[in-house]
């Protein structure tokens, strides 16, 4: 397997998803804009997703990943597919469990994510109508783990296009009917979520049912008896218990920020959002699908003892993330107006509102190279089933990030927070590097300086040519030619992609110098 085309391959589902995730942001923006309504669905929103990181690919995939890998590497198919029943009856019991409580207690659950929401009791209803989203999401996410491990990276990496497009569709065809019946509009995004999720679950099966690995939930007593006592759940179990503290960290970290954000005014909350939205981008492209392709790699690896090969794949995905990431968080630095007027700067989005999500997502930008290392080097511990270290690290990073809060939030508001997170996201990927070095297990292979000047000197060309399209138009005004901004938009990335890429041609690196084979 030529792990540089399954990371692209992943890429080009997660372009695919996070396309239709901008045009359903692009909906939201242009029906809701970022008031007291848009508020009130991101927070209802954001408590599935949440969630999503304890049962989903936060501290259940990192504990379970590595135990699928390394007993198929070891013990073979049968003994792996039992392993999966047991898990995924375990999951489908607990998730069960915690949806009733959710629907139950949602509004003690709003208050603690956004206590002076101006709709809260909107978001109480939304957050009720989408809280059994977390369980189809979650087994989601077992079956994508379950197919990563089997090298069949496409269906896990094209399922969230269906969530935004049952968003997309909910928003379009039921906001009217909702409005003529009397019912708040927003409501229809909420449905939306949760079609989205049953489609995603079914959307599975017939990959799943292709390698004989459909999972069998246990329905009975003696069934989910025996599955809480199988060794291998045992073994997720056990990982998963300092997986959760990391895990409740980031979620404490985020239950804060939306609070401080919910203080700063109305729609705070929906600006950090949509510039979230566009650091999906290249996030998802780049730190997901690297770490999806590697995890199954690395754990492989290490049940084989292979540390020449474990060390390889590490420096691959390094100099991979820092060849891609660098011009994006330059870009996302120079560039924000013009990215955020071209996308959302129509209908309810109002040019401050678009001066208010840039300062956030410059913010952003500042820690992109941070928050996809992480998301390469937390893989090098997860695969080792260390969860612990990382752990450690999360913990401070989160003191680290509210004390950074306190000192910026009072000048520059919500932007505050997200270059909070941006540097707590640098310190925490300097950390995990160091870690690996010092435990022997990642040595870097020879060539990184020069080849690590190429890029600055590559990306020094970009951020010029990005910089003086900033200055020259103003992308606000050029909303009254809609098509001339997209033009220019299009035509500016696009130059300065190949300004890049050039530059890196002529000083001898080249994409083609990264085909590895797994």
């Amino acid at each position: 397997m030529n792990l540089l085309r399954a990371a692209s391959s992943v890429s080009l589902f997660t372009l695919a998803s996070r396309i239709s995730g901008l045009g359903r942001e692009i909906l939201v923006a242009s029906m809701f804009g970022a008031g007291a309504s848009a508020d009130a669905f991101n927070v209802a929103f954001r408590i599935p997703n949440l969630l999503r990181r304890l049962f989903g690919e936060g501290a259940f995939a990192q504990a379970f990943v590595p135990v699928l890998a390394a007993t198929r590497a070891v013990e073979g198919d049968d003994v792996t597919h039992r392993l999966i029943d047991a898990v995924a009856t375990v999951l489908f019991w607990a998730l069960l469990v915690t949806c009733v409580v959710g629907v139950v207690a949602a509004p003690v659950v709003v208050w603690t994510m956004g206590s002076e929401l101006a709709q809260f009791d909107n978001a109480v209803v939304m957050t009720r109508w989408m809280f059994p989203y977390i369980g189809f999401i979650s087994l989601v996410s077992l079956c994508s783990g379950v197919l990563n491990t089997w090298k069949r990276f496409a269906v896990p990496a094209a399922t969230p296009v269906l969530l935004n497009i049952a968003v997309i569709g909910a928003g379009w065809g039921l906001a009217p009917v909702f409005k003529r019946w009397g019912v708040e509009p927003i409501y229809s995004l909420a449905v939306g979520v949760m079609i989205g999720g049953v489609l995603q679950l079914a959307l599975q099966v017939p990959a799943l049912l292709r390698i004989g690995q459909l999972p069998r939930i246990g329905l009975r007593w003696g069934a989910v008896r025996g599955a809480w006592s199988h060794p291998g759940v045992k073994r997720v179990l056990r990982q998963m218990g300092p997986a959760l503290v990391g895990v409740s960290v980031a979620t404490l970290s985020l239950i804060i920020n939306t609070q401080i954000a919910s203080r700063q005014g109305v729609g705070a909350v929906s600006w950090l959002t949509y510039a979230d939205r566009l650091m999906e981008f290249p996030t998802a492209l780049l730190g997901v699908a690297l770490g999806v392709v590697l995890i199954p790699q690395l754990s492989a690896a290490q049940a084989r003892n292979d540390v020449p090969v474990y060390s390889g794949l590490l420096d691959w995905g390094l100099r991979l993330a820092l060849l891609l990431a660098l011009p994006c968080s330059v870009a996302l630095l120079v560039f924000p107006d013009a990215l955020l007027a071209t996308l959302f700067h129509r209908g309810a989005f109002t040019a401050e509102a678009v001066r208010q999500s840039a300062t956030a997502l410059m913010g952003y930008g500042a820690g992109l190279l941070g928050i996809i290392g992480v998301k390469i080097l937390a893989p090098g511990f997860y695969a080792r089933q260390d969860v612990r270290t990382p752990v450690r690290i999360a913990v401070t990073v989160l003191v680290l990030t509210q004390c950074l809060n306190f000192v910026f939030v009072p000048y520059l508001k919500h932007a505050g927070l997200a270059l909070s997170i941006g540097i707590g996201a640098v310190v925490n990927a300097v950390w995990l590097f160091i870690g690996l070095r010092r435990a022997g297990w990642y040595t870097p292979a020879s060539g990184w300086l020069a080849f690590g000047l190429r890029v600055l000197v590559a990306t020094a060309l970009l951020g010029a040519l990005l910089s003086w399209a900033a200055q020259a138009f103003d992308w606000v005004a050029l909303g009254a030619h809609e098509g001339r901004r997209i033009g220019l938009m299009a035509a500016f990335l696009g130059g300065a992609a190949a300004v890049y890429f050039v530059a890196l041609a002529a000083m001898g690196v080249r994409l083609r110098h990264f085909m590895r084979r797994g």
